[in-house]
């Protein structure tokens, strides 16, 4: 037999390299293909096989449901602009029961929370709760609480600053995430309820106008904190003042989140001796929805010691007669009728108050007693 020649070996060598080539190439060109196929049909079809059932995977539920834990990593940035999505659809596509947020703002501890968790106590569905600590605070509720796992990501805020009010505007965007939030009231962790639930829910569900302190202070303490360079979003007449502790419907909720118009101003003009959280939301809204705010506030503070701070309670100064003059402090506008019921809530209270208010929170302020 002639051995084959070395033209002859060289060309089978290159006819198997090619053939092997090619194999490679197919292989790969297939696997990618059905690579991309898989992709292409789960991002049309967003469909996942349950016992050979097409089940889909992306329904109503994820854009309603929200995890028991308000705790996240969106940036304020990215929350705002989630929580500002509105439908221009008016109707709710599931049944939504209304709830009222309650927002407490707290450098840490909330004290008077037993007296709270009588107050919320049967009235699960109509409330939820948001928690703005200082970072890294970790609460110690038991599970069992309505206050556990309801602290959301929060920042340092000083009072008399602007971080005070972005605290307030972070507090606002987490609880519009939740859609069935109509109402938002913020709180600290020295206010107390001065009625039982139910009068409180009704109070703000049914009212037409949302509880925003607002005047004319021709003071050196109103308009003497005026700064001209706010003009022309803002001029001196259209100044207000008002208590930092608002409650909202969720439209101006929404707009109080949303703002870029006065809060470049307010955070450069706005500095001590003026103290924006007693300009910021007052002027803001005043400008933009005046026929929506009452110029009032529903929790109600003594002012009559004098200072920079309102007076503080104890325990020698809680008693029955207190508690009553407190809810029957004065007279106002509801709807547009006399009201004898005006102030929801009252600061502030020491810590040391918890017990006497737990012992006239049955008879005074009508709690439920189990």
């Amino acid at each position: 037999m002639q051995p084959s020649s070395p033209r002859k070996s060289r060309k089978i060598l290159s006819i198997l390299a090619g053939l092997g080539l090619g194999c490679l190439i197919l292989s790969l060109f297939t696997t990618g293909y059905i690579d991309l196929q898989s992709v292409v049909i789960k991002a049309r079809t967003r469909f996942d096989l349950v016992n050979g059932t097409p089940t889909p995977t992306l329904d109503l539920n994820r854009w309603i449901k929200l995890p028991s834990n308000p705790m996240h990593n969106m940036t304020d940035e990215e929350l705002f602009w989630r929580a500002s999505l509105v439908s221009k659809v008016n109707h709710y596509p599931f049944k939504r029961v209304p709830k009222v947020a309650f927002m407490f703002l707290t450098r840490g501890p909330l004290p008077l929370y037993p007296l709270w968790e009588r107050f919320f106590q049967g009235h699960d569905g109509f409330f939820s709760i948001y928690v703005h600590a200082l970072p890294g605070y970790v609460p110690e509720f038991g599970r069992k609480s309505v206050f556990y796992q309801r602290q959301i990501p929060s920042q340092p805020a000083r009072w008399g600053e602007m971080n005070m009010c972005e605290a307030e505007q972070r507090l606002l965007a987490n609880a519009l995430l939740d859609w069935s939030n109509e109402r938002f009231v913020l709180l600290s962790e020295s206010c107390i309820p001065l009625f039982p639930f139910p009068v409180v829910y009704k109070y703000l569900i049914e009212s037409k106008e949302s509880f925003v302190g607002s005047f004319v202070d021709p003071g050196p303490h109103g308009r003497g904190r005026y700064n001209p360079r706010m003009a022309p979003e803002v001029d001196i007449s259209q100044w207000r003042k008002g208590s930092q502790w608002f409650e909202v419907q969720r439209a101006l909720a929404i707009d109080i989140i949303s703002d870029t118009k006065y809060y470049p101003k307010f955070k450069e003009f706005c500095r001590p001796p003026c103290y924006v959280d007693e300009h910021y939301f007052p002027t803001m809204l005043t400008i933009e929805s005046p026929s929506l705010i009452a110029g009032r506030s529903v929790t109600w503070v003594d002012w009559s010691r004098g200072g920079s701070h309102p007076a503080t309670f104890g325990k020698g100064d809680i008693t029955e007669a207190f508690l009553k003059r407190v809810k029957k402090d004065q007279k106002c506008q509801y709807n547009g009728q006399e009201s004898s019921v005006c102030l929801l809530f009252a600061r502030k209270f020491a810590p040391n108050a918890l017990e006497p208010l737990l012992e006239f929170s049955s008879s005074v302020l009508g709690f439920n007693s189990s």
